[in-house]
């Protein structure tokens, strides 16, 4: 891979985020993280990348994000958006507040990240974009209700995105991670797992290689990363 590719990651900071970061970082790119605290200043600082703080809810801070990276590299080959955890609670009780932050971090992001970027990657002739989602978009949890919405739609937007984009050979794929150690998880959501255990950052963070040149002809793709999880086929 070309050592001199740019890649973007929001809430890079921990977690999935950091793994990810530290993934291709391994793989040769640059990097720009933002996250809401001082954790991606850190790791760009040991990875000698842009690291900022901002939230991705946040349009200018976005646009501070996009302008620091092409300033610095002068290109963006990549872009991971991965958000922290939206508003939880039962269907009903969620008010239009938590509908509408979890609008911003899910799918508003998004699009303001594909409006600031894709005019780049056009030009570069090249770019790769992955959602981090989650396998609650294909199979909805009650207890998860503006999650499971909003990234359903996610996953409608990267398809129409990347067939609009593809013949600038743009990509979009999405990853929905099961039940991850990046956070703690009971004994009997363990036993519900085909594969017997929760999986790592670090596997999510290698199913990223979607970005890469080898998985070019991927595009629009939903990739369900869950230890055998959802049942659909």
């Amino acid at each position: 891979m070309d050592a001199e590719k740019v890649a973007i990651v929001t809430a890079g900071g921990g977690g999935i985020g950091r793994a990810v970061s530290e993934e291709l970082y391994r793989q040769g790119y640059q990097l720009a993280l933002m996250s809401r605290s001082d954790a991606c200043e850190n790791l760009a600082q040991e990875f000698g990348g842009v690291g900022l703080r901002g939230s991705v809810t946040e349009a200018a801070d976005l646009e501070r994000l996009v302008d620091a990276t092409l300033e610095r590299y002068g290109r963006i080959d990549a872009v991971v958006n991965h958000t922290a955890h939206p508003p939880k609670g039962d269907l009903l009780s969620l008010d239009d507040e938590a509908w509408q932050s979890g609008f911003d971090m899910l799918i508003l992001n998004v699009v303001r990240m594909t409006r600031l970027i894709t005019p780049v990657m056009q030009q570069q002739k090249a770019g790769a974009w992955v959602n981090i989602s989650t396998f609650a978009a294909f199979e909805p949890e009650q207890a998860l209700p503006v999650s499971c919405t909003l990234r359903a739609g996610l996953s409608v937007y990267s398809k129409l995105y990347a067939d609009r984009y593809a013949k600038d050979n743009i990509r979009m794929n999405s990853v929905l991670p099961g039940f991850i150690d990046s956070l703690p998880h009971k004994n009997e959501v363990t036993q519900s797992i085909p594969m017997g255990r929760i999986g790592t950052v670090d596997e999510i963070a290698k199913t990223t290689a979607l970005l890469s040149d080898g998985a070019g002809y991927i595009t629009g793709q939903s990739l369900v990363v869950d230890g055998g999880v959802t049942r659909h086929v």
